[in-house]
C-alpha cells in the first residue's frame, strides 16, 4: 500500500494475475481457485498445466502423510558465476518467490497406506534445473531408499542441469543414475513420473531410468529443443515431436496417464512390484 491508501485505510485491490491464469493450450481465462479445485486442469480442453509443488505432493499421498527430508539443503557459487545477473542473486530471488530453498522437495510419504519415498521438482525454482544440492537430495533419496526397502516415486519438472554450477552441476547426471542402479540391483522399485517440461540432463538421467516410466498428456520430455535439433540434422521434425503421446509410440516411455487416474496408477503399479519382491 503507498502513503496515500495507509492514511485513507483504503486497501489496494488484488493484482489480476494473481487471480486468473490463461490456459496456453486453448485461450481459456480460468479462476485459479477453480484450478486448484480441478488439478490444475484446463476445464475446456483438459489441458494439463504446470501444477505447484505442494499440490503435487498432495495429490499423490495420503492425507497429511508427507515428512519432509533435507529440506534446509542450500546451494553455493563454487564457479562465483555471473551472466546477466550473479548467481547467487538468482538463488535469493528463487528462495524469496517460491519459498524453497531448491528445486526439488523429498520427503517420506504414505500411498494408500504404504510407505514411499517421494521427489518432486519444482519448476518454478530456477526453471526445476539440476545443481548440486538437486543431485544429492535426490541421491539421498535412493540411499535411503535403500536404508528402508521403501519404493521411490520421482516426479521430474526441469529444463535440465544449471549452468551456473558447470561440470557440477553435470556430475549429477552420472551420481543420480549410478544410486538409480544400486536401487535396480536390490529390486526395489522405482516409479518415474516426467511431466512438462522433462528436458535436458534430468531427462537424459534418474528421469528416464525407472522401472515404470510414466508421462502425463502432452508433456515436452527430450534432451535438446526441436529448433536445436531441427538446426543440427537439417531436417523438419514430424508432428508431436518429444511428447508424451509420441515417445510411447516409440517405446521411450511406459505409459501415458492423466493425472486424475495419477494416484490410482502408481499405486497399483508399486502394489504389483512390491507383490512380486517379498522383501518390500
Amino acid at each position: 500500500m503507498g502513503w496515500l491508501d495507509r492514511f485513507t485505510g483504503v486497501k489496494k485491490p488484488p493484482d489480476p494475475s494473481d487471480l486468473w491464469k490463461k490456459c496456453p493450450k486453448c485461450g481459456e481465462v480460468l479462476l485459479k481457485k477453480d484450478l486448484e479445485r480441478n488439478f490444475f486442469l484446463c476445464a475446456k480442453c483438459d489441458n494439463h498445466l504446470r501444477m505447484p509443488v505442494w499440490d503435487r505432493i498432495a495429490l499423490l499421498t495420503d492425507d497429511n502423510s508427507f515428512v519432509e527430508i533435507d529440506q534446509d539443503m542450500e546451494s553455493a557459487d563454487p564457479l562465483s558465476f555471473v551472466d546477466s545477473a550473479p548467481y547467487s542473486e538468482r538463488l535469493q530471488k528463487a528462495v524469496q518467490n517460491t519459498d524453497s530453498f531448491e528445486a526439488v522437495i523429498c520427503g517420506e510419504a504414505h500411498l494408500d497406506g504404504k510407505p514411499l519415498l517421494l521427489g518432486v521438482m519444482n519448476f518454478d525454482f530456477m526453471g526445476g534445473s539440476m545443481g548440486s544440492v538437486v543431485g544429492e537430495k535426490l541421491t539421498r533419496l535412493f540411499e535411503r531408499a535403500l536404508q528402508f526397502r521403501f519404493p521411490v516415486v520421482c516426479v521430474s519438472a526441469s529444463g535440465g542441469a544449471r549452468m551456473q554450477e558447470g561440470i557440477f552441476s553435470l556430475m549429477q547426471m552420472a551420481k543420480t543414475s549410478q544410486a538409480v542402479v544400486l536401487l535396480n540391483k536390490a529390486a526395489i522399485p522405482f516409479v518415474s513420473v516426467l511431466t512438462d517440461p522433462t528436458t535436458g540432463g534430468v531427462s537424459a538421467s534418474f528421469a528416464s531410468l525407472g522401472d515404470v516410466n510414466i508421462a502425463e498428456p502432452e508433456a515436452l520430455i527430450g534432451f535438446a529443443g526441436p529448433r536445436v535439433i531441427e538446426q543440427t540434422i537439417r531436417q523438419k521434425l514430424p508432428g508431436g515431436f518429444q511428447r508424451s503421446e509420441f515417445l510411447l509410440q516409440h517405446g521411450m516411455i511406459d505409459m501415458v496417464v492423466h493425472r486424475r487416474q495419477l494416484k490410482a496408477t502408481i499405486g497399483h503399479i508399486l502394489q504389483l512390484l512390491s507383490s512380486s519382491n517379498p522383501a518390500l
